[in-house]
Parts: C-alpha cells; structure tokens; sequence
C-alpha cells in the first residue's frame, strides 16, 4: 500500500537490517468511481448514423448508470425523428438544438454544460468512432486518479480520405512540437473528462483539438488508449477541412499564448481559522 514502508535487508542476513536504511515503496494513484457517465454527441445531419451509433453505446454501457445527449448542430434531416425512436425504445437520451450551425466545438461545449453526469464522454456523431472504447477510456481515467483530468483515444487504422489524414498528420507533428501535449491525435472525438474540469477549461472556437494541452495547462495528467476507427456508414463529413486549416496557425498560436500565461498552478488547501 502507499505510504507503507518497509526495512531493507544486509545480503545474507535475515530479519530487520537498521532502521536508518528503509526504502519507500513507491505511491499508487488512489481511483476512483464515476457515477453517472454523460455521453455528448455532436451531430449535424447524422439522422441514419445516430439510429446505429446510440443503439451501439446502450449496448456498451450496460450496467452503468448513462444519459447520451445528441446535440444537434443546426440539421435539416430527420434527426429529431430518429431521437424519438431511440427515446421510445428505452434509452436515456436527450436532444439539444442549435437552431443555426454553430460547429463542433460549440456543440460539444452545449452538450457539455448540460451534462448531468459526473463525467463526460464525447464521441463523434458520424459513426466513425466505436462506442466500444468509451468504457475503457471511462476506466483508465477512474483507475489514473484525481490527478488525471483527461482520457484521450489515439486513432489506429484511420479510414479518412488521404488528404484529412495527411493533413492531421501534419497538423498533430506540428501541435505537438510547440504545445508539447504528449498526444500524438487531439482529433479524435472519443475522450472522458470529469464534468467540472471540462467546464472550466478556456473556450474558444476549435477547443475541442486542444483539451490535452487545456487539461495539462490545469495541472492534470492526460492518459491515452489506441481506439480503431471505423469507416462512415452514410452522408459525409458536415465539418470540412480547409476551414480548420485557415484557423489552425491563430488557434495554435492562441493556445500557445494560453499556456505561457498560466505556468503556475497552484497547489491550494484551506486552513482552519478556529
């Protein structure tokens, strides 16, 4: 157990050596439990992906207590129909609106203020990320303890277009070489955070690509799990490439400047004043 000590022995003498010499047995992260586990969805004209993809999380996550929150990014399809099914069929689902597209990271955000959950689970709405991973990501966080604040999936196997994933691969190496994150894919959707530590976190447009190095920023540990992608069952992709590009360099830039303006954190207790 941590904190324990025990006496080294003198070779070839049995029994409790001097008691100037002891070894510290190293410290092991305390887990935890989450109770209830808010999966957010963000989905813009995902109507016959979603029928599959929230089946497939139902299915991942019996036996603990869940709630899926699908918020919609300004569809025009039948979304809304497919969430009363799924809703009829028994499953703790929820559906936000944005009336107008307001993009992805403002969609996680919505689904991450409303999240009655003790922690967050965000996936993708396009199908492509399996909702098999999201308990083992759920657990490394509760196994990693409270000074983990984020679980964070590393896509193997991507089966996006050439072009986006040469242009993650790009963008990541880049990331990584000025933000140090220690994550080699912020763009996969599936990561767990506690709920508070998620609402806390600076926002800004495209922060959904940064949460490692927000989290690291806060004074938490990021731990990862390899998480194979999937292929797209129907539609295409409603948040587009070229426009990231355009705001990667002031978004890099901005996290940069985030990140050397809040080096120290600090370590706080509360004294009694009796």
């Amino acid at each position: 157990m941590a904190g324990l000590r025990r006496e080294a022995e003198k070779p070839g003498q049995e029994g409790p050596a001097s008691s100037s010499m002891r070894v510290k047995e190293p410290a092991v992260p305390r887990s935890r439990r989450f109770e209830c586990i808010s999966v957010v969805i963000p989905a813009r004209n995902e109507a016959r992906n979603l029928l599959i993809l929230v089946e497939e999380i139902a299915e991942a996550l019996n036996g603990r207590a869940y709630e899926v929150i699908v918020v919609d990014d300004g569809s025009t399809d039948e979304t809304a129909e497919a969430l009363r099914s799924l809703h009829a069929g028994g499953i703790p689902i929820r559906h936000l609106r944005h009336e107008n597209a307001c993009g992805q990271s403002r969609a996680v955000r919505t689904g991450v203020l409303a999240a009655k959950g003790d922690v967050v689970a965000t996936i993708d709405g396009d199908g492509q990320n399996d909702p098999a991973f999201i308990p083992a990501l759920v657990e490394a966080l509760e196994a990693a303890g409270a000074s983990a604040g984020l679980a964070a999936g590393q896509r193997l196997k991507r089966t996006d277009t050439k072009l986006k994933q040469v242009s993650s691969r790009c963008a990541n190496s880049l990331r990584t070489a000025i933000l140090k994150d220690n994550t080699r894919d912020t763009g996969c959707g599936l990561k767990a955070m506690p709920t508070d530590l998620f609402r806390r976190l600076p926002f800004f447009d495209g922060w959904h690509r940064y949460l490692p190095a927000l989290v690291l920023r806060e004074g938490y540990g990021v731990v990862h799990r390899d998480v194979i992608d999937r292929q797209r069952r129907f539609g295409q992709s409603n948040y587009g490439i070229f426009d990231r590009a355009a705001r990667g360099a002031l978004d890099l830039f901005g996290v940069w400047w985030l990140l050397r303006r809040g080096r120290k954190v600090p370590s706080v207790s509360e004294r009694s004043i009796r």
